[in-house]
């Protein structure tokens, strides 16, 4: 499939603090992309330069054909109306409902009238597995149901890629594999693309088509793939005890 995300010779500094440097890779369209790595390795990070909040030091990263570095003014906003983000605690805003929050996008970016976006909003959280919650405050619901109401506020706009911020973290295995799960289907039905921040190995092997591999110590990448075969194959040592669960 062709590449809907390209990163050319990244590189995320703060000062003198380098967090990784020279990673290039690429998102194909319809596929569940992840990036792992151990704590500090600056996944995160990579996200958020990703998504146009941190710059690079050096580098750039074209989303649908666009620098969204290099763009500015009404196409930049044009641009990440086409992106979708769900940030790791929900960041939903809480004197309002889950159908307020997802409704929000639509209010501010779509002249849809106020019936309309309720009806799609519904839908998204329908989707989600929501319905019946769309009345209840984000402080009313479970961790599960809060992530699971971010992913439907960010798809309010119909983006055709949508970033995940630590989706499963805080959540127990039974709640984060029925999340796992969503990500997997709503990426079969809606053919979105999924670039998804984790380092929680299950969820990675339960939802990921191909990843990369950041290292705080290398300060870059380490290992691209499917994270089965890397697994599997790989011979690098720092993945191997990441996916074998032991000390490099």
């Amino acid at each position: 499939m062709p590449a809907v995300i390209e990163a050319r010779d990244l590189t995320a500094a703060f000062g003198s603090n380098v967090l990784f440097r020279h990673v290039s890779f690429d998102v194909r369209r319809g596929e569940v992309f992840v990036i792992l790595g151990g704590s500090g390795c600056g996944k995160s990070t990579l996200l958020k330069l990703m998504i146009g909040l941190v710059p690079p030091a050096q580098g750039k990263v074209d989303i649908l054909g666009t620098d969204i570095w290099a763009t500015q003014g009404a196409a930049r906003l044009d641009l990440l109306k086409r992106i979708g983000v769900m940030w790791q605690q929900g960041a939903l805003f809480g004197s309002q409902t889950l159908l307020e929050n997802v409704e929000m996008p639509l209010a501010e970016h779509t002249t849809l009238p106020p019936d309309a976006r309720r009806e799609v909003a519904r839908a998204k959280l329908g989707l989600v597995g929501l319905s019946a919650a769309a009345d209840q405050l984000p402080s009313e619901i479970s961790g599960g149901m809060l992530k699971r109401a971010g992913i439907a506020r960010a798809l309010a706009l119909d983006p055709p890629i949508l970033f995940l911020d630590e989706p499963s973290a805080g959540l127990d295995p039974v709640t984060s594999a029925g999340l796992d799960e969503l990500i997997r289907d709503l990426s079969r039905s809606l053919g979105t693309t999924f670039v998804v921040v984790t380092h929680e190995l299950a969820s990675i092997l339960a939802i990921g088509d191909r990843c990369i591999m950041l290292d705080k110590g290398a300060k870059g990448m380490i290992a691209e793939g499917d994270p089965r075969e890397l697994r599997d194959h790989s011979t690098h040592p720092v993945v191997q005890a990441f996916f074998l669960r032991k000390a490099a």
